[in-house]
């Protein structure tokens, strides 16, 4: 299984982390959009490169047009020759509304349509085609050579679209090259829901699951010793109960018999009480969702628990040295 790495947002240092990232063994950088630009520090992490993948997982796609997204991508994927992902997430409608002040509607079917708009603007430019996409959410019809890209040598970027509900996995499998699967969720969710839902994608686009990359970033309680253990234990019961209370990820509490909880979770939210949340996240609850135990343990029970869903993984690596990194990485790969 290939392993990845998140890069810092600081634009000083991404360069020089990404370049120590990679000679570390890891097989992939995703760059998060948070308070930050997600691609800027992939531009950096490029030019400071040579083999790693590089992937925005994610960039809130329905802040952006397919345009400026299909050109970023494609910048990307040249200036990385070939090594770019675009990584592509909905947000939730506040964020998009209120946030960004963008349109919101029909999330499944507008990224469908955004993928696919990108996908034609990207056949304009490096096969010649014309630009004729008319989308109920997107229209692209003008195109012209001065505004054409010629550095076409490495085509165009894969696309990786971050999913949670069965529609936009669905999607995920028809139109995109890869799902970015979101830290919370289960097993029993990915086998019953999200799985469904690609191979229904996967069938509607004449593909295979040979043809698709699963990235599955696993929660993890990583320590050396117990005293570790228990402060990480307690910094992900808070984290699991912060996406537990947001109610468009219910059904993956209902996964695991736990949906009771979401209600509360969210009035517990909406009154502040962040901390406190995380005491409703019981020892069988916590388990469903992250492994925990040092590097070497934590890496043979991702790969017993998904190794026969997801093609590459991370986890999280703030308590270990170099020296545990690489090794959870050879692990990873044993």
């Amino acid at each position: 299984m290939k392993v990845d790495a998140v890069v810092t947002s600081d634009l000083d240092k991404a360069g020089a982390e990404a370049r120590e990232l990679e000679e570390m063994g890891y097989d992939g950088l995703k760059s998060i959009e948070t308070a930050h630009d997600p691609f800027l520090p992939l531009l950096l992490a490029a030019q400071s490169t040579t083999k790693i993948d590089l992937t925005t997982g994610i960039a809130v796609a329905f802040a952006r047009s397919p345009m400026t997204l299909a050109n970023v991508g494609h910048d990307l994927n040249a200036a990385s020759k070939g090594r770019f992902n675009l990584g592509l997430g909905s947000q939730i409608r506040p964020h998009i509304t209120k946030r960004y002040s963008m349109p919101w509607s029909s999330p499944a079917a507008r990224m469908r349509e955004m993928i696919l708009a990108m996908r034609a603007i990207w056949a304009c430019w490096h096969e010649g085609k014309p630009l004729e996409f008319l989308g109920k959410f997107y229209t692209h019809t003008l195109m012209t050579p001065f505004f054409t890209p010629t550095n076409t040598e490495y085509g165009p970027p894969k696309v990786y679209l971050a999913a949670v509900g069965p529609m936009m996995a669905e999607v995920a499998g028809e139109v995109a090259d890869g799902l970015l699967v979101h830290g919370f969720t289960t097993q029993a969710y990915l086998e019953t829901v999200t799985m469904p839902a690609l191979e229904r994608g996967f069938a509607k686009a004449g593909k295979t699951r040979a043809d698709f990359e699963i990235a599955y970033p696993v929660f993890s309680v990583m320590g050396r010793d117990e005293k570790e253990i228990a402060a990480e234990t307690t910094k992900m019961r808070q984290q699991v109960a912060f996406y537990g209370s947001t109610p468009a990820y219910k059904p993956v509490l209902d996964s695991i018999d736990a949906g009771e909880l979401q209600p509360e979770l969210n009035a517990m939210s909406k009154q502040g009480r962040w901390v406190e949340m995380g005491d409703l996240i019981g020892d069988d609850v916590l388990k469903k969702f992250a492994v925990q135990g040092d590097a070497a343990t934590i890496a043979q029970q991702i790969k017993t628990r998904y190794g026969h869903i997801a093609d590459r993984t991370a986890a999280s690596y703030a308590t270990l040295d170099r020296a545990e990194r690489i090794a959870f990485i050879e692990a990873m790969r044993a």
